[in-house]
């Protein structure tokens, strides 16, 4: 009898248990600790953006850091020098925010904001901080270095130099104004050679002080980066074309290259993070053989 009562119960009770097991199979998954951190980290996101166009902003923002990420060398803060994940947040087109650097806590690049004559200025003082701004973070040498730029930036850098060479030698030449057209090509062709020479005695020397002085590791990469830097902070030269149009003495010649020198020096130490007496000895023996080969040159019948 007891039995009999027993079994009656389970039966009875069957039909509850299959409720319950179907009740419990719909019910959504436990929520586990990194998937709930997920979605207060999403929460927490949404709400810093702003409220009007949030759903863009959020997208605009994560993009920019995608894109940064993606790079194969991300900008750098032109204060440290340290590499950065992203230099600003962009919510909406002219709404921006910049970014900090972790290391130094001060914003990675200032410059962003300002304009081109700014950046010009600090230029043309020597400072550290523009100088990282233009080689790092606008034309980014170091992410992907286009052999173009640099073969470019080698032509008009020998062009500027035998323009130089031209206007000294043209100072004293100016007695003896008649002259045939096979003479000039002559000239001309005199000093285009003698730039290249001169040009090419200067990288010389330059990449074996990188190599021997600076004791620069041996990377084909890293020395056409070097180079490309110390080619681009010879933007002095430039101002050798006024000469065109004003006339000037013969001591500004001898003042723009004291600047190119002092620039180089900068553009160096930027790239190599070594000490300033290092870098002023390798610019200033590069620069010294190319006028010793120059003036051999000019003297050379």
């Amino acid at each position: 009898m007891v039995a009999r009562c027993q079994l009656l119960a389970v039966h009875r009770r069957q039909p509850f248990d299959d409720a319950r097991r179907q009740h419990t199979a719909t019910l959504p998954p436990p929520v586990t600790p990194p998937r709930l951190r997920q979605l207060l980290a999403t929460a927490f996101e949404l709400q810093r953006c702003p409220p009007l166009g949030a759903a863009e902003a959020c997208a605009n923002r994560f993009s920019v850091m995608a894109d940064a990420n993606s790079e194969g060398e991300a900008p750098r803060c032109v204060g440290c020098g340290r590499r950065v994940k992203t230099l600003f947040v962009q919510y909406s087109p002219g709404n921006i925010r910049l970014m900090k650097c972790d290391n130094c806590k001060a914003v990675a690049d200032p410059y962003i904001e300002c304009e081109f004559m700014i950046i010009l200025i600090d230029l043309i003082l020597h400072k550290t901080r523009a100088y990282r701004h233009l080689l790092f973070n606008k034309l980014h040498i170091g992410s992907s270095l286009d052999k173009g730029i640099l073969y470019q930036s080698i032509l008009v850098h020998i062009v500027l130099d035998a323009f130089r060479i031209s206007v000294s030698e043209g100072n004293k030449a100016d007695r003896n104004s008649s002259r045939s057209m096979l003479s000039t090509i002559f000239i001309c062709s005199k000093v285009l050679g003698n730039s290249l020479l001169g040009n090419v005695v200067f990288m010389a020397i330059l990449l074996l002080g990188l190599r021997y002085i600076l004791k620069l590791s041996f990377h084909i990469m890293r020395y056409r980066e070097v180079l490309l830097a110390v080619i681009i902070s010879s933007y002095f030269k430039l101002f050798l074309l006024t000469m065109m149009v004003w006339e000037f003495p013969s001591s500004a010649i001898f003042i723009v290259e004291i600047f190119v020198l002092s620039s180089n020096v900068v553009a160096l130490r930027v790239m190599t993070q070594f000490p300033k007496a290092h870098c002023v000895g390798v610019c200033l023996v590069a620069h010294a053989a190319k006028h010793l080969t120059e003036r051999w040159l000019l003297r050379t019948p």
